[in-house]
């Protein structure tokens, strides 16, 4: 996933994935971290907000986000799931006032998602 965004001009923090999280800066790509994830979690698509290092905005605000592996690979995704991801993320955040693609993408994810059920045992 990492290289997917690096790909895109994203700054992953520690330069790639040393673990399930990335911490991604934001700042090259003029958003905040508080905006991306308001944008994102409007498509259905959750992050935290985070704060870099040397971040030069509040806790409340901040310059980056972070992104979890578990959540998606726990629901049967796999590594070459991780573009379309990537895509729909970058779409959403150099967009990032148009509902219309955030309604749009959001009705993507959900379509896509439904091959990847929660709880597929409970069916």
């Amino acid at each position: 996933m990492s290289r997917a965004f690096v790909e895109k001009g994203y700054q992953i923090i520690s330069g790639g994935t040393d673990n399930h999280l990335m911490l991604i800066d934001l700042r090259n790509k003029n958003i905040s971290g508080k905006k991306a994830e308001n944008v994102l979690v409007q498509a259905d698509i959750t992050c935290n907000k985070n704060m870099v290092p040397y971040d030069d905005k509040s806790p409340f605000v901040t310059s980056g986000i972070r992104v979890g592996v578990p959540a998606i690979t726990t629901r049967g995704m796999q590594e070459d799931h991780m573009p379309q991801i990537v895509e729909w993320i970058d779409r959403l955040l150099m967009d990032a006032d148009n509902e219309g693609l955030q309604k749009s993408i959001r009705g993507e994810v959900n379509e896509f998602m439904k091959q990847f059920p929660l709880y597929p045992d409970m069916g």
